[in-house]
């Protein structure tokens, strides 16, 4: 696959987010994929996956992920974004950076940048 492809999946990942449907966002990932959201450890295979996004989605209502910059090199695609959540009745804006590591299509590594702080402090204000 070249970058503009792989820009297409990662983009289209990003705006699967707003449905909220951990089966979907799970598609997206190789059967052995990781997510590494890097305040805490990171979840390997999709079943792991499914239960981590769907304990992560559970206080979620709504969710529209705002692409700012997104580039690739190969395999490789960088998406610099703005997360708007609704959480637990709280409207939270979260400033992140993904590193996506694809192969055949598909997620095989992903590495978002954030701090955790600046969500815990929108969900508790």
């Amino acid at each position: 696959m070249d970058r503009n492809d792989n820009v297409a999946i990662i983009s289209k990942f990003i705006a699967a987010w707003s449905r909220l449907d951990a089966d979907e966002l799970v598609s997206f990932f190789a059967d052995d994929g990781i997510y590494h959201n890097m305040p805490i450890g990171p979840v390997q295979g999709r079943d792991a996956l499914r239960q981590f996004i769907r304990a992560f989605l559970a206080g979620w209502t709504e969710t529209e992920w705002d692409i700012l910059t997104i580039a690739a090199s190969g395999d490789i695609v960088f998406a610099e974004r703005l997360d708007r959540i609704i959480a637990n009745g709280k409207a939270v804006n979260l400033p992140c950076c993904g590193v996506f590591e694809l192969e055949g299509g598909k997620i095989k590594v992903w590495r978002d940048y954030f701090d955790m702080a600046t969500y815990r402090a929108a969900l508790e204000a």
